[in-house]
């Protein structure tokens, strides 16, 4: 008998019951997170017992570690393309871009084992794909000390990767190997819905769980509608039901509440703003760092639970807006590319806090500020939630990006853009940006110093390309994608993260005792610049007082100035 039970355990594995199958969280009673190894291990282990579990490896990171990818359905079909034509909704989870923030690898484990083990449901219509570990080099890097205000776990990782970048800054810049990775695994799900688990920093309050979405005003469009009046009540709503008073992100606008609540400004170089520029609906959780750790998890699992319940439910819906701005955008003129806070339309939030006040610090003696748990409260705050359109781009018909580029080019390339090189050298009329100014920040940030308030000028001039020069037709899914990087005015364009760079350093020059002859020669045949330049003199005093500086006017009115000199070199085809 015994030897028929072990059989039959061995092809039905989910016949054990489930507290079989705990992980180190459950062990340690709620107070402990897995290594990488011990999380890796576990999921592989899962994929082994259960025929409706399948974790993929994916590509590199910088940690030498390869993502993984761990696709759950309820029909043991575990092949996303064949999941696809099946027309499930893809819910992409991605857990541990910050490895002290691990809520997420935990709350997941903990759900596709309830799942497997028929203790929770998971409906036919959806699909899951988890990154079980984003960040390994940070999961790698563990000690008790990261994270000091943080509640738990024992033991946690570490916020940079392997080469110490923040991942959540880096999906547009992709300096990381696990940026790349990423919008390989992106590209391949085109989640529905995407999921980053986090855990806040700030203020304290009575709230678990908060939600940063993607922004509705951003997001745009019919999908930016329904994400505002639909899916995120929704979701409100279902954690209600499960005893979670959910608020958005807690940003004040000013240094205490009754200045208000900011929607956060979720650019493409974060997760949420970047599968906005993919038509998907974008949530980051953050639970509060000051709850215990086994609250933050229960209420990380809670939320997947509701947005797996929501998803289901509106599968339609969510599939159709999808579709509809995926052909929207092929046709859709004008693109904002950077955006102004919205002061004058207000939302309101009820929120739950704590009283604050100041006292002697035991540190410095001066004022401190401290948060009254004896002194709970509820408020109405304003919640400033809409963004109005700084810069608005129109597309052009297609762009034209020279093979010399390469980085660029690349970044492109595993972003899935449709693109072809010229099959011979070729003269195009095409619009050309100058950039006419411009401010660097003056401290690095991620590797990078921001380009940033970006001023150019247009022209339309024929322009030489070579064979194997990229044209980009602007008639894909892909626009919104392609405008918000190659637009130099864009808040993360490529631009902005210095991938242009060479051009705003000049190359040649002069030696001015030899240039005077030639300056003066061609003044003379060239009266016009001649006379710009008394025009010039007349109104600015410190050219005028300054030989060099004339000489210098000259050389940049004339032939002799490379043309490539702060010549953005990314160009617009307007015409068909």
């Amino acid at each position: 008998m015994r030897n028929v039970l072990l059989i039959l355990l061995a092809l039905f594995p989910a016949l054990l019951p489930a507290q079989t199958i705990t992980t180190r969280y459950e062990q340690s009673n709620h107070l402990e997170t897995p290594t990488y190894e011990e999380a890796i291990s576990w999921w592989k282990m899962m994929d082994t017992r259960f025929a409706n579990i399948k974790m993929l490896t994916m590509g590199p990171t910088d940690a030498g570690y390869p993502l993984h990818l761990v696709i759950v359905s309820a029909d043991k079909d575990v092949d996303i393309a064949s999941l696809k034509k099946k027309d499930r909704r893809v819910i992409l989870i991605n857990n541990g871009i910050h490895p002290g923030e691990p809520d997420g690898i935990d709350a997941s484990m903990l759900l596709v084992r309830d799942i497997v083990t028929n203790k929770k449901t998971l409906p036919a219509n959806v699909v899951l794909a988890i990154i079980p570990v984003y960040n390994i080099g940070g999961c790698l890097n563990r000690s008790a000390f990261y994270r000091v205000d943080q509640n738990g776990p024992a033991e946690f990782g570490f916020r940079g990767n392997s080469q110490n970048l923040d991942l959540n800054r880096d999906f547009i810049k992709s300096d990381s190997r696990e940026a790349r990775s990423f919008a390989e695994i992106f590209h391949l799900c085109d989640p529905d819905v995407f999921i980053d688990n986090h855990v806040s920093n700030g203020a304290d309050y009575q709230h678990v769980m908060t939600l940063l979405s993607s922004q509705h005003s951003k997001l745009g469009g019919a999908m930016g509608e329904y994400l505002h009046k639909q899916f995120e009540p929704g979701i409100y709503g279902l954690m209600q039901q499960k005893g979670y008073h959910l608020v958005p992100y807690v940003s004040f606008g000013g240094a205490t509440p009754d200045a208000g609540l900011t929607a956060y400004f979720d650019g493409p170089r974060y997760s949420s703003g970047y599968a906005t520029l993919w038509h998907t609906f974008a949530f980051v959780p953050e639970t509060h760092m000051l709850k215990s750790y086994e609250q933050r998890v229960q209420s990380t699992y809670a939320l997947m639970e509701s947005f797996i319940a929501f998803t289901a439910t509106n599968s339609n819906a969510i599939k159709q807006l999808r579709e509809r701005t995926k052909a929207a955008v092929k046709q859709q003129t004008d693109f904002p590319v950077s955006w102004a806070l919205n002061r004058n339309q207000i939302d309101t939030v009820t929120f739950t806090g704590y009283e604050a006040g100041r006292k002697p610090s035991d540190v410095s003696g001066l004022p401190r500020l401290y948060y009254d748990r004896t002194k709970p409260y509820t408020k109405e705050l304003k919640y400033y939630n809409y963004f109005d359109a700084k810069t608005t781009i129109k597309k052009p018909s297609a762009y034209i990006v020279p093979q010399g580029w390469w980085k660029v080019i690349d970044l492109l390339k595993i972003n899935k853009v449709q693109m072809k090189p010229l099959s011979s050298d070729t003269t195009i009329e095409v619009e050309v940006y100058r950039i006419e100014d411009y401010k660097s920040s003056p401290r690095p940030y991620e590797m990078h110093h921001l380009n940033s308030d970006v001023k150019v000028s247009t022209t339309l001039q024929p322009v030489k390309f070579r064979k194997g020069d990229f044209y980009i037709p602007m008639n894909q899914v892909a626009n919104r994608f392609l405008v918000e990087v190659l637009e130099p005015q864009a808040d993360d364009s490529y631009f902005a993260w210095n991938y242009f760079d060479g051009i705003l350093g000049q190359k040649e020059g002069f030696s001015g005792y030899a240039f005077e002859d030639i300056a003066a020669q061609y003044l003379k045949e060239h009266p016009e610049v001649r006379t710009k330049l008394e025009e010039r003199k007349a109104t600015d005093t410190t050219l005028a007082k300054s030989a060099s500086t004339q000489l210098d006017f000259v050389y940049r009115n004339s032939p002799y100035y490379e043309p490539a000199h702060m010549r953005y070199p990314i160009y617009r085809v307007v015409k068909n």
